[in-house]
């Protein structure tokens, strides 16, 4: 056997040894992407559907209206209590929470009279704001409404973020019935100047169907005009009082989930 050949054989061998080698050190193993910390915390779910977690600040638990105030003055909300529920009251105006947040998760539940009356917006009106600009300005308002079976502009009917976001399905149960919203809000950010560095999103489920999927806003939901962004750090929770076009709408069982 030649020296070349023998050269060529040994190499042969070599590689032959060397790959199978290579081949189980660069295999993946499941541990290469099993991340062990750092750990969640441990939140403990409500005992019920919609039933606040360990977590939850609960803004109203059928008792009073201490987490609350006026939201024109900042005076205690005025909204009358009772058999577990908060019903508006038109002559008190809006309420919004004492406490400001940013993200969040939300849960609220609401009824709109089972004798309603009127039509199109003119019939239970109210509004959850998810953030509250103050009484001169307009804030980000999901919709408040029923409509069971009545018509009106698809981006003001119930489970809508108000003139941006028409609703993915119609979500509504009848008048008389108790409706929850289950709100996923993200804050819109603002640079130092006041500009808009990220804009504001918005999941929602209504009645447990998704409405709105993480919807990105334009800015404040306005009812004339187009939306637009001012800059805030952090914001109540405003519930509305509609006037002339809302009747005596009631919630119950609203709290919130500060998100990191």
């Amino acid at each position: 056997m030649s020296i070349r050949l023998s050269h060529l054989l040994s190499l042969t061998l070599l590689v032959s040894v060397t790959l199978p080698l290579a081949a189980q050190q660069t295999k993946p193993k499941p541990e290469d992407t099993e991340v062990w910390e750092p750990v969640p915390q441990v939140v403990t779910p409500g005992a019920t559907c919609g039933a606040p977690p360990s977590d939850a600040i609960i803004l109203f638990d059928g008792k009073n209206l201490d987490e609350w105030v006026s939201a024109q003055d900042h005076t205690p909300a005025q909204w009358t209590v009772a058999d577990g529920i908060v019903t508006v009251s038109k002559s008190a105006g809006n309420i919004e929470t004492k406490r400001k947040f940013k993200d969040y998760q939300l849960h609220v539940e609401w009824k709109i009279p089972e004798n309603i009356t009127g039509s199109g917006q003119a019939r239970g009106n109210s509004g959850v704001f998810l953030a509250s600009m103050g009484p001169g300005d307009a804030g980000y308002e999901l919709q408040v409404l029923d409509s069971y079976n009545n018509k009106t502009y698809v981006n003001g009917q119930a489970g809508s973020l108000y003139k941006q976001a028409i609703p993915l399905v119609n979500a509504n149960r009848k008048p008389g019935e108790w409706q929850s919203y289950d709100v996923v809000w993200t804050a819109p950010t603002f640079n130092a100047d006041g500009s808009l560095k990220t804009p504001a999103y918005a999941t929602v489920f209504f009645n447990g169907v998704l409405v709105e999927n993480h919807f990105e806003l334009k800015g404040q939901t306005l009812y004339i005009g187009k939306p637009f962004y001012k800059a805030y750090d952090s914001a109540p929770i405003k519930l509305q009082a509609h006037g002339d076009h809302s009747e005596p709408i009631s919630f119950r069982n609203i709290w919130v989930r500060e998100l990191p």
